[in-house]
């Protein structure tokens, strides 16, 4: 799998970056956090890749992943906010970093804007 975390923590690249690095290099990773990871990994990817979808299929997929990482609720041992805790990071910032990945790459392909330059100075 592609999709990285560091993504989804915004400015906050490297340190997301490095924490996975780690996770996944350490020898006494349990096969339950190695499947964590990988829901978390697989919905990330999911989230990122459709998110402009035009087709069905790119919609359907998602909504899924939206549908999953933006539920709140803790009732279900693989829901996100249990995944996110269980390795040890704060589904609140996941979110908030997704979301405002999303919005930036939204404002970047706005016509007439261009990235790292203020709307004042383009």
């Amino acid at each position: 799998m592609t999709a990285d975390i560091s993504t989804m923590t915004a400015g906050d690249n490297s340190m997301a970056q490095q924490y996975l690095d780690t996770f996944r290099r350490s020898d006494h990773l349990e096969p339950e956090k190695a499947l964590l990871a990988a829901i978390l990994e697989d919905a990330i990817h999911e989230y990122r890749k459709y998110r402009r979808a035009q087709d069905r299929e790119g919609k359907d997929r998602f909504r899924e992943a939206e549908e999953w990482i933006m539920n709140r609720t803790n009732d279900w041992i693989f829901c996100f906010t249990n995944v996110c805790e269980l390795l040890g990071l704060d589904p609140e910032y996941v979110r908030s970093g997704l979301r405002d990945a999303n919005n930036a790459v939204e404002r970047d392909e706005k016509p007439g804007h261009r990235r790292g330059v203020p709307k004042w100075a383009a």
